[in-house]
């Protein structure tokens, strides 16, 4: 981590970023994801979270609770003291959250996965001639984490969705969604 201003915290890949009860991050660039783990040390991946999101302890009743980097990260960290001027932020918080929820609790994984894609191409993606370029560094794994599966389901998805043309990837940790209009 390195400090540029009082506030202002810069973080490289896989850093994790400090957590205390009376502070909220405002992640300026990059993107953080939020996890915890139950009681057999399984990950639970909370969400994924980039600029203008805010984040923190104090928003979770969760015992573990950690905010990891996916890639480098520029952030501020305030104070609750502070936090007042953020409630649009926190807001758009919990909106992100029950987003994330409503995508897990579909029943069907294939469209689970298609729909959290998506939501990705929307918050991280950046439009390319051949459709939205999802260029974060998100593995099978965290992927399934991210929507209750398997790694194993993840990658014959992932292979499945390829040969229908519904994405490419053109390099590793990188997804190109190829028709958002129809997931």
């Amino acid at each position: 981590m390195t400090r540029l201003k009082p506030s202002v915290h810069l973080f490289k890949r896989h850093d994790l970023i400090a957590l205390e009860p009376d502070q909220l991050w405002v992640v300026q660039q990059g993107v953080v994801k939020t996890l915890t783990w139950n009681d057999e040390g399984t990950v639970i991946t909370l969400g994924y979270w980039g600029a203008g999101d805010v984040v923190g302890k104090s928003l979770s009743n969760l015992q573990t609770y950690e905010i990891e980097c996916l890639t480098r990260v520029k952030a501020q960290c305030l104070s609750l003291s502070q936090s007042y001027r953020l409630s649009e932020a926190i807001v758009c918080h919990l909106r992100q959250t029950e987003e994330l929820l409503c995508i897990i609790r579909t029943p069907r994984v294939s469209q689970r996965l298609q729909q959290f894609l998506s939501w990705l191409a929307r918050k991280f993606g950046r439009p390319v001639c051949s459709g939205q370029l999802i260029d974060i560094p998100v593995t099978h794994q965290e992927l399934a984490e991210m929507i209750g599966t398997t790694r194993v389901t993840i990658t014959r998805l992932i292979k499945q969705f390829e040969e229908e043309g519904i994405i490419s990837r053109p390099r590793r940790y990188c997804i190109v969604l190829h028709d958002c209009s129809q997931l």
